[in-house]
């Protein structure tokens, strides 16, 4: 499809999460969440099995299509490496997961906590070319298993005006999942050849994939998962950005502009990062973000402040799931605070910055999105 269809052609979701991205003062707010930790201990507390969330929650329809292959947390290996039990330490196991890392499990037990790496895939040119570099080949196969399938229900949804998004692993969370947190940051300065490697290959992935799906539909977004801020800032440098990580950026998003079939749409770019993210945003602006997420409240940010001091930015999220656990009237007060403002300035979907723990109660929230509703429009 060429050209966007028109409004009165579009789902309900589409031309909602379309004035969203347009920035539009005072339209209705897009009503979604991030996801949930919590669904356990709401069955116990009576949260109905039978009833869909989207009518429980009163979200509203679909206003995106997301395009994968290109990983999220982890890079997009064919194949991934084998799952399999690397150690028996009692209560524990050591294993290896399907993006080569060594992680230290309790036994019968891989969810709900954060586990223990001991181990990356990537730890010098050795290991990258032996066990790795080959995993990341655009022409590996099964790569582009049942890509008529996803091109087709792409079309359809573009029919739609949904906006297609293509999901990518970020350079950041790429290296950080090869190399690990730490050793990453000593790659920078010790093997700085092997990051560039490593990105390489990245780019030539993303470009390869991009252009499979580009040839079906037009890309709306670029979707990067970065997760590189933690509570207090970003994890690098600008300048370590800039070096490492922007021009590899700079030339997929300039590729997929290229290869659009309509070539007057935008092409909307959106980081998603835990963290105080607000030193990074006039950062990532320089590769044309205009969109993020989840602006994490306990990290410091505050979506009414950004939005007041970046009134450019689509913003996802800045709900404090943390106040979602307290009391009905801190929910109200902290929503009259963010809704209003947001809703007038245009640009905002309102969401828990991350998962909604278990510690909120399913009444709270259901206090929550009756409260979004109302606020919202």
């Amino acid at each position: 499809m060429r050209a966007l269809p028109p409004r009165e052609r579009m789902s309900e979701g589409a031309s909602k999460m379309r004035d969203t991205y347009a920035r539009v003062p005072g339209a209705p707010l897009y009503r979604r969440e991030f996801g949930y930790y919590c669904l356990e201990q709401w069955k116990e507390q009576g949260m109905p099995q039978d009833v869909p969330y989207a009518a429980l929650f009163q979200f509203d329809p679909p206003g995106k299509h997301a395009l994968g292959g290109l990983g999220w947390c982890e890079a997009a290996f064919a194949p991934a490496f084998e799952e399999r039990v690397l150690e028996d330490r009692g209560a524990h196991e050591v294993v290896q997961d399907k993006a080569g890392r060594h992680v230290l499990f309790f036994k019968g037990r891989r969810n709900g906590f954060m586990p223990e790496y001991l181990q990356h895939p990537v730890r010098d040119e050795r290991t990258w070319r032996r066990d790795v570099e080959w995993r990341l080949e655009p022409d590996s196969p099964g790569r582009f298993d049942g890509l008529a399938k996803r091109c087709a229900a792409a079309q359809a949804a573009a029919a739609q005006g949904l906006i297609i998004t293509q999901h990518v692993v970020g350079g950041y969370m790429y290296l950080r999942s090869l190399m690990g947190p730490e050793a990453v940051l000593y790659m920078f300065y010790d093997r700085p050849g092997l990051v560039h490697a490593c990105m390489q290959a990245w780019l030539a992935l993303a470009d390869a994939v991009t252009a499979r799906h580009q040839q079906a539909v037009t890309l709306d977004e670029l979707f990067f998962g970065e997760d590189i801020c933690y509570n207090n800032g970003p994890l690098i440098s600008p300048a370590m950005m800039r070096e490492f990580l922007f021009p590899y950026y700079r030339q997929l998003i300039a590729n997929v502009k290229r290869r659009q079939i309509d070539g007057d749409r935008h092409l909307f770019v959106q980081i998603d990062t835990d963290g105080f993210a607000v030193p990074v945003i006039p950062v990532y602006q320089e590769i044309g973000m205009d969109v993020m997420s989840p602006f994490e409240v306990a990290s410091g940010c505050d979506v009414v402040e950004i939005g007041r001091q970046y009134p450019e930015l689509v913003m996802t999220g800045g709900i404090d799931k943390r106040i979602l656990a307290r009391s009905q009237d801190e929910i109200d007060r902290e929503l009259e605070r963010i809704l209003p403002v947001m809703r007038a300035r245009g640009g905002y979907i309102p969401t828990c910055d991350h998962g909604v723990p278990a510690e909120v109660p399913y009444a709270n929230y259901l206090h929550y999105r009756k409260r979004c509703v109302e606020l919202g429009g």
